[in-house]
């Protein structure tokens, strides 16, 4: 039942898209917008094709995927062993809590000229603004994965003798990976957005938001920018099916993923 219930979804998410796709392809053609704002969707795909070939293209969508990785990378880094010790000491949690809420609303595009200022700009100000906005979601999502940690396993452990850091990597730590998949996979597709974000407004360097910027400066330049754009959902879709399927083979008996891994084990 839930495998048809996910091909319903896979189907009518491409009959969205094809809707989409002609509604903007008649809206163009019919002249109720002017090209130059919005382009046929036809000619938009054409051109997001026609850039694989690009091979300065390409090295750019290689420059902001490596910071997009080093970002991710650094903030799981950082997020999940301080979200372990903030879930299990709660003085340390208390003591932190009031700074975790104080920069946690803080939009990373808005500290762009502050890490631009200290960093210089360059690869590394990207990677640090992409690490301080994928901490976030790793981080909450571990300390929330340790309270729903069982309590019947951790007191076992306990009552034969076993340490409190045995019982976290034992217990606790198999019981919140995930949660901190979760987090990953939601920290993932803002690591993407500020990749992007912060090369078009940084306006010089490599990688796909330079070149989104530089269309945008360009005269017609409409069509590039969408198909920059479709470059960069098709980013951060591939990316999220890569995380979904990863999450379904290391975690199948985590009840969004029992229900399909039992179908797939009857047949």
């Amino acid at each position: 039942m839930r495998r048809l219930r996910v091909r319903q979804e896979l189907w009518l998410g491409v009959l969205g898209a094809l809707l989409a796709f002609g509604v903007c392809e008649v809206v163009s053609r019919a002249g109720l917008v002017r090209r130059s704002y919005l382009p046929p969707a036809s000619e938009v795909l054409f051109r997001a094709v026609e850039l694989a070939g690009d091979s300065v293209f390409l090295d750019g969508i290689g420059v902001t995927l490596r910071a997009w990785a080093l970002g991710l990378g650094l903030a799981c880094v950082i997020a999940v062993p301080l979200g372990l010790l903030l879930g299990s000491v709660p003085l340390v949690d208390a003591a932190a809590r009031a700074i975790v809420e104080l920069l946690r609303p803080l939009p990373s595009v808005a500290l762009i000229p502050l890490v631009s200022l200290l960093l210089g700009s360059g690869t590394e100000t990207e990677v640090a603004l992409i690490t301080y906005a994928s901490v976030w979601p790793i981080l909450f999502n571990t300390v929330y994965g340790l309270g729903e940690t069982d309590p019947l396993a951790k007191d076992t452990l306990r009552a034969f003798g076993f340490s409190r850091l045995t019982v976290l990597l034992r217990a606790e730590l198999p019981a919140t990976a995930p949660f901190i998949a979760a987090g990953i996979r939601i920290s993932a597709a803002v690591a993407l957005i500020l990749a992007v974000a912060t090369e078009i407004l940084s306006g010089f360097g490599e990688g796909l938001g330079i070149f989104i910027a530089q269309a945008s400066l360009a005269t017609d330049g409409t069509r590039d920018v969408l198909a920059g754009v479709v470059w960069a959902g098709t980013l951060g879709l591939v990316i999220n099916g890569v995380l979904v399927w990863t999450e379904r083979r290391l975690f199948p008996w985590t009840p969004e993923h029992r229900d399909t891994a039992g179908q797939g084990a009857t047949r």
